[in-house]
C-alpha cells in the first residue's frame, strides 16, 4: 500500500502548484507588456505573492509536524538526495521570491496594496540601484522557479510513468491505487 501524504498537506501542495504556475504566467506576461494588462496583472501579482507568502509558511508548519512518507526503500540514494534538496530548494524559492517581490517594491518607492484599504510595509530603503539589483534577483529567481518547478514535475511521471513506485499516488486524491 503507498502511504500517503497528510490530507491538508495534499491540498496545499495543489493549491500551491496552481498559484505558483500562475504567478509565474502572470509575473511574464505583466514583464512583456506595457498596455494597460500590464496595470492589471501587476495588481494581482502583488497579492498572489503574498498568499503564496502565507500558505508556503504554513506548508511548511505542515511538513514539520507532518513528516511526508517515506521514499521507495528501493529509490538510489543520489535520488533521493536530489528530491530532497529539490523539495528544499522549491521551498526556500516559494519563501524568497516573495519577498524578493516585495523589497523590490519597496526600493522602487511603489506603495504594495493587498486591498483597497490593506497595504504592506516596505522592508527595504527606496533606493533605485538596490531597487535594480533586487529586481534581477527576483527575475532570477523565478527562472530558477519555473526550472525547479519542471524538473519536480518530470521527476513526478518519471515515478508513476517509469518506476511506478507509488511517489506520484502519495500526493494524488482519491481511492488509494496501491491499497
Amino acid at each position: 500500500m503507498t502511504e500517503r501524504f497528510w490530507l491538508p498537506a495534499r491540498i496545499l501542495h495543489w493549491l500551491m502548484a496552481i498559484l505558483v504556475i500562475a504567478m509565474l504566467f502572470i509575473g511574464a506576461g505583466m514583464v512583456s507588456t506595457v498596455s494597460r494588462t500590464h496595470e492589471w496583472l501587476f495588481a494581482i501579482h502583488k497579492p498572489l505573492g503574498f498568499i503564496i507568502f502565507v500558505l508556503v509558511i504554513i506548508r511548511l508548519i505542515v511538513r514539520l509536524v507532518h513528516k511526508p512518507p517515506p521514499l521507495p526503500a528501493d529509490m538510489p540514494a543520489w535520488m533521493r538526495h536530489a528530491a530532497t534538496l529539490s523539495h528544499w530548494l522549491l521551498y526556500a524559492l516559494m519563501f524568497f521570491l516573495p519577498l524578493l517581490g516585495w523589497s523590490t517594491l519597496s526600493a522602487a518607492g511603489y506603495p504594495i496594496q493587498l486591498a483597497p484599504h490593506v497595504h504592506l510595509p516596505p522592508i527595504a530603503p527606496h533606493n533605485l540601484a538596490l531597487y535594480t539589483v533586487l529586481r534581477d534577483a527576483h527575475g532570477f529567481g523565478a527562472y530558477l522557479l519555473f526550472f525547479t518547478y519542471l524538473a519536480h514535475l518530470g521527476a513526478a511521471l518519471f515515478h508513476h510513468l517509469v518506476r511506478k513506485d507509488g511517489v506520484l499516488a502519495s500526493m494524488l486524491f482519491g481511492k488509494n491505487p496501491a491499497g
